[in-house]
């Protein structure tokens, strides 16, 4: 009977039912078929209102959408052209700065590529890059900043991992750990791809854009409200002087009163909608987030994750072995899952399995959230590729050639994240 209703509940995911009712529906079956009242469910789900970490979602979110609906990224194209352009491939760099730094500030890859799309190719193939290359630079630069501070991908997966370390016996996982972890990773990912540009456009006739001290100066304080703002949150979180959930209040602030009544690109007519749209995507998170936290309980009580690990001992040798699979899998995942979905779904049933290999969690959660950034442009169903195809107006055929050379640089990226923890965790340790 059990299994009857398990592979209902797959054949309701498949045809498109709503994931947290999916989640939460196999939470109930999984408590009832152990004999356990389901008023259990209801527990799980306050307990995760108890996160005091998960106040910055909301207010990181919101921040997010008000900077994609603002010339933010006007300003920070010109101020990276400015500072950065005179390099060899500079414009190339330029394009692989904005776009971390735009999907770091608004925590959408898609937003990226939708805002900055339009500005940065024309840019590009004025500099003589070549279409197709400037097409596949631009789709896969969309999702570079998803490590950088304040990484909503990486505050769920804190908020998942710290809820688990109530549930089992494991090391709990700081939020600002994460951020530090995210940083050489993040860098290392735009160096290497900065370095295929050149060798990719050796021969193009890319002409080097003059450095002009005055262009520079006249960008910067363009976009003097806007600078602060990274080292207002980096500052306040890692100095100690504001925890998470305080400098998402001051973050939102800031970026209120900036685009609000300082740039005045947003009306106070608009904040209302604004707000809206940001607290509709807030609420889907959450609702999933609080289902899954009821199907995480329901695994640890009944032992799924040590079943699992005894399996992956089993059929699974080595710890190297564990982290090839787990890239595997975490990149097919990432082409077919939202990484929200991915995160509450995959990592109550890896977390574990993985701290028993020796894995660090801190690390496990730079190696997710990298697996899905490349999971987002990888064929056939990378939702960056739909989106730079409606973006550009090319065939989705065309996007897949043009990002594969650049999903291959950072898959080598992601290997060198893999197997050499201190990238991660040498700022942490």
């Amino acid at each position: 009977m059990i299994w009857l209703v398990v592979l209902l509940l797959v054949l309701l995911a498949l045809m498109g039912a709503p994931l947290f009712a999916v989640i939460l529906a196999a939470a109930a079956v999984g408590y009832y078929s152990l004999g356990i009242d389901l008023s259990v469910l209801h527990i799980d789900i306050y307990e995760m209102s108890n996160s005091v970490v998960l106040m910055a979602l909301p207010l990181f979110t919101y921040a997010g959408f008000l900077l994609s609906e603002s010339k933010t990224a006007d300003r920070m194209l010109r101020l990276s052209q400015a500072a950065f352009g005179w390099m060899p491939g500079g414009m190339a760099f330029v394009a692989l700065i904005a776009c971390a730094i735009f999907t770091a500030l608004t925590g959408g890859s898609g937003v990226t590529i939708v805002a900055l799309g339009g500005l940065l190719l024309p840019a590009l193939l004025k500099g003589s890059y070549p279409r197709r290359f400037s097409m596949g630079l631009i789709t896969t630069s969309g999702s570079l900043g998803l490590l950088l501070v304040p990484s909503i991908p990486l505050l769920i997966y804190g908020i998942i991992a710290q809820q688990m370390s109530q549930q089992l016996d494991m090391p709990s996982v700081q939020i600002t750990d994460l951020y530090l972890a995210g940083i050489m990773p993040a860098l290392l990912m735009i160096v290497l791809l900065y370095v295929y540009c050149l060798w990719a456009t050796r021969k193009a006739p890319i002409p080097r854009q003059a450095f002009r001290l005055s262009e520079l100066r006249a960008a910067a304080w363009q976009a003097r409200w806007e600078l602060p703002l990274p080292f207002v949150v980096l500052g306040g979180i890692f100095s100690g002087l504001l925890v998470i959930s305080e400098a998402a209040a001051v973050t939102a602030l800031y970026v209120t009163i900036v685009e609000v009544f300082v740039y005045r690109e947003v009306g106070l007519r608009r904040l209302p909608a604004v707000m809206r749209e940001s607290m509709v995507m807030v609420g889907g998170i959450l609702l999933i987030l609080a289902v899954a936290m009821s199907f995480t309980g329901y695994l640890v009580y009944a032992g799924v994750p040590e079943g699992l690990f005894a399996f992956m001992q089993e059929h699974v040798s080595s710890k190297l072995m564990f982290l090839i699979l787990l890239n595997i899998v975490l990149l097919i995942l990432g082409a077919v899952l939202d990484i929200f979905a991915a995160l509450v779904i995959m990592v109550p049933l890896i977390l574990p399995v993985a701290i028993g290999y020796g894995i660090d969690p801190v690390h496990l959660g730079i190696i997710f959230v990298a697996n899905m950034q490349i999971g987002y442009f990888t064929p056939p169903v990378g939702m960056n590729l739909f989106i730079a195809s409606y973006r550009f107006k090319q065939p989705i055929t065309t996007l897949y050639a043009a990002t594969l050379p650049f999903m291959a640089v950072l898959v080598i990226a992601l290997l060198l994240i893999t197997y050499v923890p201190a990238l991660s965790l040498y700022f942490v340790r």
